[in-house]
């Protein structure tokens, strides 16, 4: 295949559909807009809630002292701190975002909350993970894998360096199991949450965007497939807030 062929595969940005080059650098700068805000607008966004679906991932990855674990789309950090205290000085944690400004203000903050010595902050893309086979205990995507461009391959890259016996999850808004769910979470996602993305980060397209990228977003059942065939075994998932968010788990045998 040509690179000129390559060029001309489309894929979506949100509900626009744009080149597959372009992808990366469209969502990188919605980003680098919202970083600043990020924190709080999660917490205005799911009022607080996202809390609650973090914590649930940290229980269910059955993380242990000593473990090396990888926060992929880590962000601000917020399961990073977490794995960090549970880890401990004999485990390691990896929080890598293909994005340089989220980094600089997930780092920032755990530094200033005193997350020292077992971290490490790597700019990566989930697409080619720039770690060896075999690597970690475990590897968390939260609320990142809808925006990475090329799933299947982000896939197969986190299973390449998961250990054996090491497990995956995958945190991410899906799809409501009820259709009053569904009606009330649309007029929120692009009724509300764009305007109050104006209001706070004076950023209505950026959180615009991230609405539209949920309803593009594989559903349960799809990702669930898409773990499969990526080679993860016993994968399953669990709907929290009525499917508004899923977390599905994969291992590697």
């Amino acid at each position: 295949m040509t690179s000129e062929f390559k060029s001309e595969e489309k894929t979506h940005f949100g509900y626009q559909t744009v080149d597959k080059n372009d992808k990366q650098n469209l969502v990188a700068n919605v980003f680098h807009s919202v970083a600043a805000k990020y924190d709080i607008m999660n917490d205005l966004m799911s009022m607080g809630i996202h809390r609650v679906w973090k914590r649930f991932t940290i229980d269910a990855s059955a993380v242990r002292p000593g473990n090396k674990v990888l926060d992929l789309a880590g962000g601000t950090g917020d399961l990073t701190r977490k794995f960090s205290e549970i880890v401990g000085e004999n485990g390691q944690v990896v929080l890598a975002d293909i994005n340089d400004s989220m980094i600089k203000v997930g780092r920032e903050k755990l530094e200033n909350l005193g997350v020292v010595g077992n971290v490490e902050y790597i700019q990566a893309n989930a697409e080619a993970l720039p770690f060896a086979d075999n690597t970690f205990d475990i590897v968390t995507i939260a609320f990142g894998l809808r925006n990475v461009t090329d799933k299947d391959a982000a896939l197969k890259s986190i299973y390449r360096v998961l250990k054996p016996g090491g497990r995956l999850l995958v945190l991410e808004f899906s799809k409501p199991n009820q259709e009053w769910l569904s009606k009330v979470y649309d007029f929120y996602s692009f009724n509300i949450l764009p305007n109050v993305g104006q209001l706070i980060a004076n950023d209505k397209e950026s959180y615009l965007y991230l609405s539209e990228s949920i309803r593009m977003h594989p559903d349960q059942e799809t990702l669930k497939t898409m773990m499969q065939s990526a080679g993860f075994d016993q994968v399953n998932y669990s709907n929290l807030t009525g499917g508004i968010v899923a977390l599905h788990k994969g291992f590697k045998f």
